[in-house]
């Protein structure tokens, strides 16, 4: 007898438990990464969005997808795709949640940003380009703190 094929829900609650490695505080379902999951005789396949071309942690990610799904005992399957752009609107709440968490503002437009410190929106941008390509990096001036914004995309 062979056990049942789990369903395209099971698979993305436990998407759930692997995140990006540059942000652990949020996990690939909260970014949005997730495009696709579909389940079938010959095995789960997984389609995910990357947020940029040249994301360095796109292997990291596919290993983990692969690592937290093997449990259900079909073959797995991790593509990526850039026919649907990822763009900051698929964030979820928990995402934008995560973010703030993990010191990281939000995407927002530059103008409407606030420090995830102490939510001022005294900030100043100091390098549109921060430690990953999806982040910039930002000053406030009420708390004195540095910090990363998520880039809106």
């Amino acid at each position: 007898m062979t056990a049942p094929l789990p369903t395209a829900a099971a698979v993305r609650l436990l998407l759930r438990d692997v995140v990006d490695p540059e942000i652990p505080t949020v996990s690939i379902v909260d970014l949005g990464l997730v495009h696709d999951v579909r389940v079938g005789a010959d095995g789960i396949a997984v389609e995910l969005l990357p947020t940029f071309v040249a994301c360095p942690a796109l292997e990291v990610i596919r290993s983990a997808v692969i690592d937290a799904l093997t449990a259900l005992g079909s073959p797995v399957e991790v593509s990526f795709t850039f026919a649907v752009p990822w763009t900051t609107d698929r964030l979820t709440n928990a995402g934008h949640a995560g973010l703030r968490n993990a010191g990281i503002a939000p995407p927002a437009d530059p103008v409407d940003v606030r420090c995830p410190f102490c939510d001022s929106a005294t900030v100043a941008m100091d390098s549109m380009f921060g430690p990953a390509l999806c982040r910039s990096l930002f000053y406030c001036r009420a708390c004195r703190q540095p910090f990363e914004a998520f880039k809106p995309i």
